[in-house]
């Protein structure tokens, strides 16, 4: 893969990729779509951003990531937990949250999250937090994709993954595509598509099981994934840290 502009002979590569986004220290999710992952062969895993944050487990997630060497895009959660951004525009829960993740990462941890590029790109994708150079930017809906169609074409690429928002979605110029549980959606042809592939650790779109994306550059077209995992354990996790009862109630209820 590239991160900025380093390449390498496996970018021609035709690959199946798992897409995955905003873990946000939830160890118990994380471990189920890796486990979904691992059984499915994929060739690759990208991961969108947000390591951490809001959940209780930031260690254990950042070690499985690193220790995998899953190439990371850096989120503003990461950026803050990190100590390379102040939360300025977090909300008193995800402050709570992002101070008391910046006391318990390790050196390590802390070293790899400042060294996260801020988007990677390959020969079948441009991958990025938030939206093309703003990891801090949502993009909700149609109206807020539209605007960055043309960096796609500016950036000779068609496709672009992106997290953030913790809602699964696919957005073309033309419109919104309704993404069903484990449905296949094909990419052929000649539209831009920018993709979401929710939240793997607190998803908010109703729907409290994990969300990833699997892509499958051979065949051109993109599933939708969902895992379910022991939210139990995760919400017991959350309240045992002292982190605010929220975060732990908001696992529960997908929102």
């Amino acid at each position: 893969m590239r991160c900025g502009l380093r390449r390498c002979a496996e970018e021609v590569l035709r690959l199946r990729y798992a897409v995955i986004s905003d873990i946000h220290a939830n160890l118990e999710a994380l471990e189920a779509v890796l486990a979904r992952i691992d059984a499915l062969g994929v060739d690759r895993t990208v991961c969108l951003g947000d390591v951490v944050g809001y959940n209780a487990s930031p260690n254990e997630c950042a070690n499985i990531v690193r220790e995998r060497g899953i190439p990371t895009i850096m989120g503003n959660h990461d950026a803050v937990a990190c100590l390379l951004e102040e939360p300025w525009g977090f909300n008193q829960v995800a402050l709570a949250a992002a101070l008391w993740t910046r006391e318990q990462l390790s050196p390590e941890n802390l070293e790899w999250l400042q060294g996260l590029p801020g988007q990677i790109q390959t020969e079948h994708f441009m991958a990025v937090h938030g939206a093309p150079g703003d990891r801090d930017m949502y993009l909700f809906g149609w109206e807020d994709i539209i605007a960055h169609l043309p960096f796609l074409e500016e950036s000779g690429c068609r496709l672009c993954l992106f997290g953030h928002t913790h809602t699964p979605g696919i957005y073309s110029a033309d419109g919104v595509y309704t993404v069903d549980d484990d449905s296949k959606f094909s990419l052929v042809g000649d539209k831009a598509f920018f993709i979401n592939p929710g939240s793997v650790g607190q998803p908010r779109d109703g729907d409290p099981r994990a969300a990833f994306g699997l892509l499958d550059t051979e065949k051109t077209e993109y599933e939708q994934i969902r895992v379910s995992y022991p939210v139990d354990q995760a919400y017991a996790r959350v309240v045992e840290a002292g982190l605010p009862p929220f975060l732990a109630e908001r696992l529960t209820l997908g929102r």
